[in-house]
């Protein structure tokens, strides 16, 4: 057992606290904290997602704690010259390692502020909208940071030792993550049934956006979930679960642990490109685009809302763009004269010295 914790570690107390203990909130007390709390009750039950909510409270409680440390506790206190300095404040701010916020952190800061102030505004709590018209950082459109190639993803895929129980589930987990392109948040919440084996499909249950969706399950995939649900599952699981995959001690496993599988197959892997489970993500979309895939259908796959959001992944597959400008461009088709071994022209030999004199008379 010591063994196992080693690979997903439990979290442990701090030091000197008591089991059960939870440290003082300096802000709990504060009526910006209270609005906080307000908004999302508000928003559970019009129906948003407790995923929602945590990632807004990380955002909306690092104002307040901005706010605090300038005698700003209320609302009402908050002008929009306020924002306009507390994103200023985002900008220039360096992280411990030196770098700045990028502009999609930045937008992440704002964002939920935009969203908090107008249902407060909504609802009367303040007088005004601040941040109505707020000017939110213009986020540029990046391809995916790194690409992975079909070797490649198969050195990670090949990267987990399926004759231990945690290297059959790490196999298992990885091929479904490389043939559904499910988020690490999907594979986390799925349950025993969602997969069927038979029909090779599995059921994702509220997905980004508290979407369901049902997406194709590959063979070889599929293959490696039965044989851990046939030969590890049960040697992980402490107690009868719902989980489809659980941890080296049977607990649940968490979106973080699932990341935490494929950061250590990569390293086995010699992969030093960065990221994670999106890596896979993106290897699917892009190895299915260059295998004629319609991108309709990888936005199906993905769970995208917007179109735009799965085009960024033809500017990545380039396979068959280079077939098709192969095929119609011009240059593409002119007939070249192969290189010559010598690209320059050897020299003409020099006549001039006394050795190539004319004979004497």
């Amino acid at each position: 057992m010591l063994a196992r914790r080693k690979r997903f570690e439990k979290p442990g107390r701090r030091p000197g606290a008591e089991w059960g203990e939870k440290p003082a909130d300096p802000l709990a007390s504060l009526p910006l904290t209270a609005a906080m709390e307000a908004h999302f009750e508000a928003i559970l039950i019009a129906g948003y997602s407790a995923d929602t909510v945590r990632s807004r409270r990380t955002a909306i409680r690092r104002f307040i704690a901005w706010c605090d440390e300038r005698g700003l506790t209320d609302p009402a206190q908050i002008t929009k010259p306020i924002l306009e300095r507390y994103q200023r404040h985002l900008f220039a701010y360096r992280k411990p390692a030196g770098g700045p916020l990028t502009l999609g952190s930045q937008f992440g800061c704002l964002s939920p502020l935009r969203s908090w102030f107008k249902w407060l505004a909504r609802e009367g709590r303040i007088g005004a909208d601040p941040a109505a018209d707020l000017a939110m950082p213009r986020l540029p459109k990046h391809l995916p940071r790194a690409l992975l190639g079909l070797a490649e993803t198969e050195a990670i895929l090949a990267a987990a030792d399926p004759a231990t129980p945690e290297g059959l589930r790490d196999r298992a987990m990885l091929e479904l993550l490389y043939s559904t392109g499910l988020r690490r948040t999907e594979l986390a919440k799925l349950r025993r049934y969602d997969a069927d084996l038979a029909r090779l499909t599995v059921f994702v249950r509220e997905g980004k956006g508290r979407k369901d969706r049902v997406v194709p399950l590959g063979a070889r995939a599929a293959a490696w979930l039965d044989r851990y649900l046939a030969e590890a599952r049960p040697r992980l699981l402490g107690q009868t679960r719902e989980e489809l995959f659980v941890t080296d001690w049977g607990q649940p496993i968490t979106p973080e642990q699932v990341a935490i599988a494929v950061r250590r197959a990569k390293l086995r892997a010699g992969i030093a490109k960065p990221g994670a489970t999106h890596l896979l993500r993106h290897a699917c979309a892009t190895h299915m685009l260059d295998g004629g895939a319609d991108v309709r259908h990888i936005q199906a796959l993905l769970g995208h809302a917007s179109l735009a959001t799965t085009e960024r992944y033809t500017h990545v597959a380039i396979s068959k763009l280079q077939e098709v400008h192969a095929k119609t461009h011009p240059a593409a088709r002119v007939s070249v004269e192969p290189t010559p071994s010598h690209p320059h022209p050897a020299p003409e030999p020099d006549t001039t010295g006394p050795e190539h004199a004319p004979p004497p008379a």
